[in-house]
Order: C-alpha cells, then sequence, then structure tokens
C-alpha cells in the first residue's frame, strides 16, 4: 500500500526549476515530485546525521557522562575478563 501523500507548495529558484526539467528530460526520474521528494529524504537524512555527530560531540565532553560510562567499563571489566578466557 502506497503511503498517504499531501500537497505542499514552493517557491523555488527558476535555475533551479531549469535543472529539474532538464533532469526530467533525461528520464532520472518518474515525475518531478519523486525527483524532489528523494532529493529531499537524502538531505534530511544528512541534517539527522549531523545533529546525532552534534550530540555525540557533545556527549564526548560531558563529565557525568563519562564517568558513567567509566564505572560502566569498571564494573564489566570482570565479566568481560572471564569471557576473553572462554574465548581465547
Amino acid at each position: 500500500m502506497r503511503e498517504k501523500t499531501k500537497k505542499a507548495t514552493f517557491n523555488l529558484h527558476a535555475d533551479v526549476l531549469i535543472a529539474l526539467d532538464e533532469m526530467m528530460a533525461h528520464g532520472i526520474a518518474p515525475s518531478k515530485n519523486a525527483l524532489v521528494e528523494r532529493a529531499l529524504t537524502k538531505e534530511l537524512n544528512e541534517l539527522r546525521k549531523r545533529v546525532r555527530k552534534e550530540l555525540w560531540q557533545t556527549a564526548a565532553r560531558d563529565a557525568l557522562l563519562l564517568k558513567d560510562i567509566e564505572e560502566v567499563e569498571a564494573e564489566f571489566q570482570a565479566a568481560d575478563s572471564e569471557t576473553a578466557r572462554r574465548i581465547g
């Protein structure tokens, strides 16, 4: 079953619309809507990655989080060592 779509209106620069028409002439996508949706999806995914990266960078400077990680690692060190001996 196809997802429902919703009409949206955007203003784009004329050169973008010309490029869109040129790509459509090459059969690059089944429709302008499909190409625009694909481009927006790709851009939104990149933006999400950037936001996640920024969050991880912030977390890497968070003293409380780093302390929690150290404590968890210390608590699991014995279990990890035992498992490593069984594998090796």
